[in-house]
């Protein structure tokens, strides 16, 4: 183990000692430091995929972010091992302002690049969005939301066909241990056997499901990723909550990296 390994360990074991009981308990349940997601991956590659996204409550973000999205590609999934992906979905941030609407793309050689398009979306507003490769222009994709292309075609080099989609949650703790809460329903979640359509049953490779957040699976293609550590999707829970306190103070800050789960 490197010296800089060993110092960081030191560094979260003095931390997790110097935390009052709750505290220590309540980091249990948050999921792993970093990034945990409750999501699945699909068996099978293909050309796009497409849901209908609805955040259940508002979230609860300390630091960070939270988000639900759908998308393909990933970590070292573009042309010599480079990271290229693209996503489109709901996110959260500090300040307790709500969701927003956002695509995400990471070109090869290239950091990922945040799109808002829009800046509020309430809880239970339905939101229908897709990724999908173009039918005459392959390794060419645009985002659609509620039935409508909403980008110009965007070029991926050796991305047509070759991922495997994924419908997920995740959270970001910010880069220091925090509790976020979220609640996501996905619905009719598809996959696109070929360009421009050709809608197919999304099933299930790999499944997600880390410390403090858990899948709800009430029929196929639909399913439910919450916080159990911070439900803010319980009734009562924000109004069991002082008014005054009831907002993160952690003041609100770019997206960092929507990173997609390494392949399973």
């Amino acid at each position: 183990m490197r010296l800089t390994l060993c110092a960081s360990l030191l560094v979260s074991v003095l931390a997790a000692a110097a935390m009052r009981p709750a505290e220590a308990d309540a980091f249990k349940t948050c999921g792993k430091e970093g990034y945990a997601y409750a999501g699945f991956q699909s068996v099978r590659r293909a050309h796009g995929v497409r849901a209908t996204l609805t955040s259940l409550a508002r979230p609860w973000v300390e630091s960070g972010h939270v988000a639900a999205w759908v998308g393909l590609g990933g970590v070292a999934q573009g042309p010599g091992g480079t990271d290229e992906w693209i996503q489109v979905g709901l996110a959260g941030l500090p300040g307790g302002s709500g969701d927003r609407l956002y695509y995400e793309v990471t070109y090869p050689g290239q950091g990922p690049a945040y799109h808002e398009l829009m800046s509020h979306v309430d809880p239970g507003q339905r939101m229908h969005v897709a990724v999908l490769e173009m039918n005459r222009r392959p390794n060419h994709w645009r985002i659609w939301v509620n039935g409508k292309f909403v980008t110009e075609p965007i070029y991926l080099p050796s991305s047509g066909g070759r991922w495997q989609p994924i419908a997920t949650a995740e959270t970001w703790d910010g880069g220091r241990r925090a509790c976020n809460g979220y609640g996501y329903r996905f619905e009719n979640v598809r996959v696109a056997t070929w360009r421009g359509g050709s809608w197919a049953r999304f099933r299930s490779g790999h499944r997600w499901e880390d410390p403090g957040y858990r899948i709800v699976v009430p029929r196929r293609a639909n399913f439910r990723a919450l916080a159990t550590a911070v439900p803010v999707w319980r009734p009562g829970w924000w109004a069991s909550r002082n008014a005054t306190d009831s907002a993160p103070t952690a003041q609100a800050q770019p997206m960092k990296v929507l990173q997609p789960p390494l392949p399973g």
